[in-house]
């Protein structure tokens, strides 16, 4: 989708689902506040435009186009939230060469909010990850990950609330089962939590103790398995009762607008997940009444 086009479309909110079972309708409801959500996930440490010769990806993709598209974004709503779903790490020679940092400096100059961590997050071990933490200045969220007896330790956060327009946005973080994906030594005593359960504790925490008025989930479960016992994100949506959104990585699902899944309690809860190598940047725009009902518009765009 063209910038211009995909702009006019999330500006005007011409298409907008209710959420928490509420049949919102932009011509019958004031909606007076606006909260946009940007997110990415297993950019992979591409940095660079996909040449012109590749065969897939030609000429797409790139940091600096993203930057210039988020900057944009920003100006038209101050209100904006950048976030990850993992996977910065591995898979150009910049990883080789620097292990990390060159991502973790730019997208601090991108001015990320937040990220959670993917299983290539670990490919340089826990040292590695540490080693890069002090170059990111956006939070690390890990909700599921018990690093109590590891040098990780104190170094990412279960969740973090964000305060926008006087209203309240909690974002937490999802990962993956390591065991079979990541070698034993990388990951050393890092305990796997239950990420259903988890998420459970992380959104009843976050709506009922700090009355967020905008539960996110940041995973890198993946989308959905034909093994169903397999968490995912589809999955965690169908288990949850106060997440708004779920953003997520791992399976490198490109979805040109966001999954609409039926919660535990039957209401609405979207999924979302931008594909891989930053080739697309997800958008997903929150609007709010005086009572804070909630309605949104989603789709993604290729940068």
């Amino acid at each position: 989708m063209e910038r211009r086009k995909f702009i006019k479309k999330t500006t005007a909110a011409s298409t907008l689902v209710g959420l928490g079972g509420l049949p919102l309708n932009a011509c019958n409801i004031e909606l007076k506040k606006h909260v946009t959500i940007l997110h990415t996930n297993d950019v992979h440490s591409h940095i660079d435009v996909f040449p012109k010769s590749h065969s897939r990806y030609a000429n797409l993709g790139g940091v600096a186009r993203r930057a210039t598209l988020v900057e944009q974004i920003r100006k038209e709503n101050k209100n904006t939230l950048l976030f990850d779903a993992g996977d910065i790490f591995q898979g150009t020679p910049y990883f080789n060469f620097f292990g990390g940092e060159l991502e973790f400096k730019l997208m601090s100059k991108l001015k990320y909010d937040a990220a959670t961590i993917g299983n290539h997050d670990f490919d340089n071990g826990l040292e590695g990850l540490l080693a890069q933490m002090p170059h990111a200045t956006f939070k690390m969220l890990s909700a599921n990950y018990d690093f109590s007896n590891t040098i990780l330790d104190g170094q990412t956060h279960p969740y973090h609330i964000y305060e926008i327009d006087d209203l309240k946005i909690g974002v937490y973080g999802i990962g993956i089962h390591l065991e079979g994906l990541v070698t034993k030594k990388l990951y050393q005593e890092t305990k796997y939590l239950n990420p259903y359960e988890i998420a459970q504790d992380m959104e009843r925490k976050l709506k009922d103790e700090y009355d967020c008025d905008l539960v996110i989930c940041l995973s890198h479960l993946g989308y959905d398995y034909k093994n169903k016992k397999r968490p995912s994100d589809i999955g965690l949506a169908a288990q949850t009762e106060h997440t708004n959104l779920i953003i997520g990585g791992h399976t490198h699902t490109f979805l040109d607008k966001p999954t609409i899944v039926k919660n535990r309690k039957g209401h609405k809860i979207l999924v979302n997940q931008a594909g891989c190598y930053g080739i697309n940047l997800g958008r997903i725009d929150f609007y709010f009444d005086d009572a804070k009902n909630i309605a949104s518009d989603g789709v993604s765009i290729t940068v």
